[in-house]
């Protein structure tokens, strides 16, 4: 999915409609009672050859107070700061109404791409209507009629070049991952340059410091805060250089909406704030998941940390608002044992205590960063892999499933970013989880990989000998003994076989 489209209107001008044919599918309810669509509904779409994420959203009302149509607004509003474009629709038979104009300028200041399309279009009776969509200041505007399928073309040559930028954006910004290596390479860890800066996701619950922290890291108060929770409600960028040293470190840091327990994700626009960090995570390449020193290690911290591992991100805790703690060293000692309990996929990734408020620990967190993207990007030669394999079966060897021995024949670095290996050997589909997790601990500890998530891989090495499971094909000690024997007894023999 290259990009997401918001469709938004007043009530019953299609929207849905439109919707459900874009996603192939009626999912979101259509009826002539304007006002049925109440929710945000998000889908796949499919317009020729373009795929997109397409969101179908309430009626937009001139309400702004708490009631239920106020409510609706701001959601909607929500969602067409967060969309990529938004498809502004209106009634062509109706005409321009003056709401249409109160909420063209919104979305004039709240979305770059906004493209107008005239609803309901089709014949003559729609003309005038159309004209009139010019007056709202946002181009011209599409012919559509979604009940009908008409003007989808037209709608699919406005989307073609925005789908493009954003796929190169999406492409300018993704992080290299699962990068293949093998033994002829040379270079080592990617380093970060302003054009592909070292990429950096803050995730956490609500009200976990996320902003702060973010702020105290850039020097300046850029990113609003305050002691209400879920203040940040979108994933926000900000782009700086660390010194390491003598030399200068591009970073690029996203500060993302706290994330819930799913049960207590209740406000939609919450959700749409969730799956804006999800994403946050899969375009970093390390992931600070910031704890609250009070109430660490809940379900959902646990939850977020899971996800960075199994993204294939390397992971750093932080653990927040440090200065508060009376019993620093006892707490320190408490959260180190319950990290090795509950997050044994990540063992050996950093724990850092750090105050947002005041600053302290944050060298410490920015020296952890960096050594968790240096050990991310670690390569291993295939010569020391297998004499660090031989080593480990030597010590443990692996177990022998009805009475057959499993045999490790060699071992090679395939990927980095996470570490990727292979290891060659005989049935390896009855190699158990024990075993896996044996070798992954070995190379943690052997060759300095701690926390990162790394990936192992077993595989059969295909048999080469050509007469394995041919019946056919005559032994080779009758082939040597017949190749001695006189014609008459070759032929003697061949008969009597």
């Amino acid at each position: 999915m290259s990009f997401t489209l918001a469709i938004v209107g007043r009530p019953n001008v299609g929207k849905s409609t439109l919707f459900n044919r874009l996603v192939g599918k009626k999912l979101a309810l259509v009826d002539d009672q304007p006002g049925v669509t109440r929710d945000l509904r998000e889908g796949p779409a499919r317009l020729g050859d373009l795929r997109f994420t397409v969101i179908d959203t309430a009626g937009l009302e001139e309400a702004t107070d708490e009631s239920l149509q106020g409510r609706m607004r701001r959601l909607t509003e929500r969602a067409v700061e967060m969309a990529d474009v938004c498809l502004f629709m209106y009634d062509a038979r109706t005409g321009i109404m003056p709401a249409d104009e109160v909420f063209a300028d919104i979305l004039r200041k709240k979305n770059a791409n906004v493209i107008l399309a005239a609803n309901k279009s089709e014949g003559k009776a729609a003309d005038a209507g159309v004209i009139e969509g010019f007056n709202l200041g946002l181009g011209e505007p599409i012919r559509l009629s979604a009940e009908h399928g008409e003007g989808l073309g037209e709608m699919y040559d406005v989307l073609m070049p925005l789908s493009d930028a954003f796929e190169e954006r999406a492409a300018a910004d993704a992080p290299e991952t699962d990068v293949d290596v093998d033994d002829d390479d040379e270079d080592g860890p990617r380093i970060p340059t302003k054009a592909k800066p070292l990429q950096i996701a803050v995730v956490g619950r609500p009200n976990a410091g996320k902003s702060t922290l973010i702020n105290q890291i850039l020097g300046e108060d850029r990113l609003l805060t305050g002691p209400e929770a879920g203040i940040t409600r979108d994933a926000i960028s900000v782009q700086m250089e660390w010194t390491n040293g003598e030399t200068s470190v591009p970073v690029r840091i996203f500060d993302t909406a706290g994330m819930r327990k799913r049960a207590k994700v209740q406000e939609k626009l919450e959700k749409l704030s969730v799956s804006d960090g999800l994403r946050a995570v899969k375009f970093a390449e390390v992931v600070v998941v910031l704890l609250d020193v009070e109430i660490p290690f809940e379900q959902q911290d646990l939850r977020i940390a899971d996800l960075a591992e199994r993204e294939g991100r390397a992971v750093v805790l932080a653990v927040n608002k440090w200065d508060v703690e009376a019993e620093k060293q006892a707490k320190l000692k408490e959260l180190k044992e319950e990290f090795t309990r509950l997050l044994p996929q990540l063992k050996g990734a950093p724990l850092v205590t750090v105050s947002a408020k005041t600053g302290r620990g944050i060298d410490r967190l920015q020296e952890a960063i960096l050594r968790a993207h240096e050990v991310w990007n670690r390569r291993v030669t295939t010569a020391n892999l297998n004499r660090w394999l031989m080593g480990m079966t030597e010590a443990h060897p692996p177990p022998a499933p009805g009475g057959r021995r499993i045999k490790m024949r060699y071992a090679t670095q395939v990927k980095t970013r996470p570490p990727g290996f292979v290891v060659m050997c005989s049935h390896p589909d009855m190699l158990p989880e024990s075993y896996s997790r044996y070798l992954v601990n070995g190379l943690r500890l052997d060759f300095d990989m701690p926390g990162t998530p790394i990936r192992l891989h077993f595989r059969s090495q295909a048999d080469k000998n050509p007469y394995k499971n041919n019946t056919k094909s005559t032994p080779s000690r009758l082939r040597k003994h017949l190749g001695k024997a006189p014609a008459d007894q070759k032929k003697r023999f061949r008969g009597n076989s």
